[in-house]
């Protein structure tokens, strides 16, 4: 953390708590999944990486029985008791905060009430997890100020109940996963039904990442995505009949699937051919990276994103617009949409030295397409969460 912007955040909670004594700092980082999409709740591979953008927070032991914390970004307080905790429908930030509080003591370990001040530098609504980063930093200060241990496992696997318990939203274990375990100069390799995973080398020396937010999101999110993974569910369960051995798609390949596919429609076949190929995608770039192939996994990037428009059907024109013109931009090596779909965010892998005319131009490009400023960013691969003292 930049000690000017510590130096801000320690004289904003002194200014708001009175003092400063015995404060300590917790952070997480966002994530952004570089391929591996929709492949979670198939119990198959991801590769995210943290980011270089987190949520802090400065806390110490509450000298009272409640719970305080101010939050840098919205200017408002949340007072609660962890005898009582409850969602607050009006003020949504406070309930990731609430929800880690409500997994940890539901999960047998021992906290006490903390008071806080919460800040974030991950961009909100442009699906870089901004939420599971304030879980997990919030998990971590909570238990700090107890002195009660975790591991990082069951760390990421209580925030993910919490998000998807208390906040309400059914996500998988890729976001709390990765603030919890990522590292600098690596992206993480997820193996979403086991949990084990591998860290794998990315070089920001040579190539970044840069993610550009069309600002679209178009509501056809919730229903759209409970469609497909329906039809992934019947998929799987027909291919089981047939061959057996399938519990989820991540158990058939594509020579299965290809042998099998009288048995499945249209859809339902296009569907699961974009599970199968972009988990194998997946462990290809696996091999790209740990042998520093950054054109080939550029290429897993572009086949990715034409998957997800073509068989999965999830893109949209803003999504579609903006990865066709990266891939014309010089330095680009690969470009997708990351995410759930129907807007958000593309994430584009571009030679180091190209990536300041990159995203002028994608910025430039896309306003004169669409009329909307795009909001576009260059990430480094950054550590996972953390307590230090201050």
């Amino acid at each position: 953390m930049k000690q000017e912007l510590l130096g801000k955040l320690l004289t904003s909670f002194e200014n708001q708590f009175g003092d400063r004594e015995g404060v300590r700092l917790a952070f997480a980082p966002g994530r952004v999944n570089l391929i591996g999409e929709h492949t979670d709740y198939n119990g198959g591979f991801v590769m995210p990486m943290g980011l270089d953008r987190r949520l802090y927070v400065l806390f110490r032991p509450a000298s009272s029985s409640t719970c305080r914390f101010w939050s840098q970004n919205y200017e408002e307080w949340d007072e609660f008791s962890l005898d009582d905790l409850q969602k607050n429908e009006k003020k949504s930030w406070v309930n990731y905060i609430r929800g880690a509080a409500w997994a940890l003591q539901d999960g047998g370990y021992n906290i006490r009430p903390i008071e806080g001040l919460v800040y974030g530098d991950v961009p909100i609504g442009a699906g870089l997890s901004s939420s599971a980063a304030m879980e997990v930093s919030n998990a971590l200060a909570f238990c700090s100020a107890a002195n009660t241990d975790i591991n990082l496992k069951d760390l990421a696997l209580l925030c993910q109940r919490a998000e998807n318990k208390f906040v309400g939203v059914n996500c998988g274990i890729m976001d709390q996963f990765v603030s919890v375990h990522a590292a600098e100069d690596h992206a993480v390799m997820l193996d979403c039904r086991s949990l084990e995973h591998e860290m794998v080398p990315l070089d920001t020396s040579e190539v970044k990442v840069v993610v550009c937010n069309t600002m679209v999101d178009h509501e056809l999110g919730s229903s759209a995505y409970n469609q497909r993974r329906a039809k992934c569910e019947e998929a799987a369960g027909i291919l089981n009949k047939r061959v057996g051995n399938v519990e989820q798609l991540r158990d058939v390949t594509s020579e299965m699937l290809e042998a099998n596919a009288d048995a499945l429609d249209d859809v339902t076949y296009r569907r699961a051919r974009h599970v199968v190929t972009e988990d194998e995608r997946v462990e290809k770039a696996l091999k790209s990276l740990n042998s520093g192939d950054y054109a080939e996994f550029g290429r897993l990037m572009n086949a990715s994103h034409d998957s997800l428009k073509d068989d999965y059907e999830v893109t949209c024109e803003e999504l579609d617009l903006m990865v066709n013109l990266a891939r014309k931009q010089k330095g680009c090596l690969g470009a997708r949409m990351t995410g759930a779909g129907f807007g958000g965010c593309t994430v584009n892998l571009v030679e180091a030295d190209a990536a300041d005319d990159f995203m002028a131009a994608m910025a430039a490009g896309y306003a004169e397409e669409t009329e909307i400023d795009p909001d576009i960013f260059e990430f480094n691969a950054a550590e996972g969460a953390s307590i230090q003292d201050v």
